[in-house]
């Protein structure tokens, strides 16, 4: 080698968790020239320059060396080092804990354990878990969350069917999941008439809970909601129905009885019925509400008329 030449070994470190070798200086030269600590002259042998120092290899290997933090050895002039965080490996030695694979020129993660591992058991040992399995779900991975808790997407199953319920809609029970159709027969109210689920909408007549469709005249079917109707022995009836076919026919005006328009009272005597304001005497049309009458064949008749009679 000529007066002067120059060998350069570089060995550098990248701080963003991206390892290369890092830079020290070894050399050939003829001029007289002595180690740092030893005095050994160093003409026509390898020295490192390190902090503007020269330093045989030896004296470098015993004095300057830095340990590595795998095997706890000195990390030699022609050794490559790795560095991260004020550590140092040998470029062998800077491997994942986990599965051991080399990481010289692989991302990593330093956990605060001071392991380095890879980013697949990285994920392994720091990622979600499933609520489902309890193992961890890898990042890239089908997966759901819900309430910052996640899930395989197998394992969000309904806490019913035990089906996983994927990009179906879902509700929630306390701490258990449901899918809708098991939901609404768990958990509806049942219609007081076909005793199905209601799963929306619906009516309540007396405390009872109706599908709207339900709700429907027993005559004529016509829906009741948002219309008049009365009910008959726990069946209900418009109007028009409960006139005809249910209503009781006033025994002096001939009409049905329903409670609906003028007056609402009833007078009942011996199986007939009367309107209130239909009750009075034959002859004076004296009101006979709550008062003594007397019956002739279809009429009635207040006391004095009756005398008169």
């Amino acid at each position: 080698m000529t007066k002067n030449q120059v060998v350069i070994f570089y060995r550098i470190i990248d701080i963003n968790n991206k390892t290369s070798p890092r830079s020290y200086l070894t050399s050939t030269m003829t001029d007289r020239f002595d180690c740092y600590y030893c005095r050994d002259n160093l003409h026509g042998k390898k020295y490192v320059k390190k902090d503007d120092k020269h330093v045989c290899t030896k004296c470098f290997d015993k004095l300057c060396a830095n340990t590595c933090a795998e095997c706890r050895r000195p990390i030699g002039a022609d050794a490559k080092e790795l560095h991260h965080k004020n550590r140092y490996w040998h470029e062998d030695c800077f491997r994942c804990a986990k599965c051991y694979k080399s990481l010289a020129s692989e991302s990593f993660s330093a956990r605060d354990d001071g392991k380095i591992m890879c980013g697949k058991c990285g994920s392994r040992e720091d990622g979600n878990r499933c609520q489902g399995c309890y193992k961890v779900v890898m990042p890239g991975s089908q997966n759901v969350e819900y309430k910052n808790k996640v899930w395989h997407e197998e394992c969000f199953t309904c806490f019913e069917c035990k089906q996983p319920i994927r990009t179906q809609s879902f509700l929630a029970k306390g701490d258990d999941i449901y899918c809708a159709p098991c939901h609404e027969k768990k958990f509806a109210k049942k219609c007081f008439h076909c005793k199905q689920p209601i799963s929306s909408g619906g009516i309540s007549y007396q405390d009872q809970p109706w599908h709207s469709e339900c709700f429907v005249c027993k005559t004529c079917k016509k829906g009741l909601a948002g219309t008049r109707f009365t009910s008959h022995e726990n069946d209900v009836y418009c109007v028009d129905c409960y006139k005809t076919d249910v209503a009781k026919k006033c025994h002096g005006c001939k009409n049905p009885i329903t409670g609906f328009g003028h007056g609402t009272n009833v007078v009942n005597y011996e199986g007939y019925a009367w309107h209130e304001y239909c009750f009075n005497c034959k002859r004076c049309s004296l009101s006979l509400a709550n008062k003594r009458f007397v019956i002739t064949g279809d009429h009635i008749y207040c006391p004095d008329c009756a005398k008169k009679m």
